[in-house]
């Protein structure tokens, strides 16, 4: 896999991980602000996220894969 973004195969994604924080220099898979990515995982068109703990939530590795190859990414 020669990308940019290394994912594993499998495993899961922090919010920060999938957006970026630019505060910390992680890159964005998905260029969309936090607010536009929690509506479309609200409504649907977004993969849901899973709880690992009381303040800890993550979306699944091959989630979000398929979700940038819906969008038309390279990951």
């Amino acid at each position: 896999m020669a990308t940019t973004h290394q994912l594993p195969e499998t495993g899961f994604l922090r919010l920060s991980q999938i957006i970026g924080n630019k505060k910390t220099s992680i890159p964005a898979l998905i260029p969309i602000g936090r607010t536009s990515f929690l509506n479309g995982v609200k409504s649907g068109k977004y993969p849901k996220p899973v709880k690992l703990g009381e303040r800890t939530t993550a979306w699944k590795v091959e989630d979000i894969r398929a979700l940038i190859g819906q969008l038309g990414g390279a990951v």
